[in-house]
């Protein structure tokens, strides 16, 4: 026979709604506590862009920093300081790869460069279609 049984479904859903609030919360803090940092490294960035580069045989790291009007005419040592703040912030990125950081959205996106198709410098014979 069945007998309906209370569960407790709806405390459960307020409880992961509750957690999911929280966890918005702090990204959005975290988001604006970077934007703050950067600004303060260098006032008016809006983007930070990284890429590996080689030096004289020596691995080194191009970083530029974009405002709203466009490229920042940033110090070396705001650079590095950017690119520290970034290294901090995001451990676990991958940063042998060319990465963008956006301070009003957070995302730090993987930034590989892409030829315009006019090129033909696609290889891929389905890319030719």
């Amino acid at each position: 026979m069945n007998t309906p049984q209370p569960t407790e479904r709806p405390a459960l859903r307020a409880a992961l709604a509750i957690k999911g609030a929280h966890a918005a919360r702090r990204r959005t803090q975290f988001v604006a506590v970077l934007a703050r940092q950067l600004d303060a490294i260098a006032p008016g960035t809006v983007r930070v862009h990284t890429a590996p580069t080689m030096h004289h045989g020596r691995q080194t790291r191009a970083v530029v920093l974009y405002s709203a009007a466009g490229v920042l005419a940033a110090t070396r040592e705001q650079r590095s300081a950017a690119y520290g703040l970034l290294g901090r912030a995001f451990p676990d990125a991958d940063w042998s790869r060319a990465r963008t950081y956006d301070a009003a959205t957070g995302v730090l996106a993987v930034d590989e460069p892409i030829a315009p198709a006019e090129l033909g410098l696609d290889t891929a014979p389905e890319a030719r279609q």
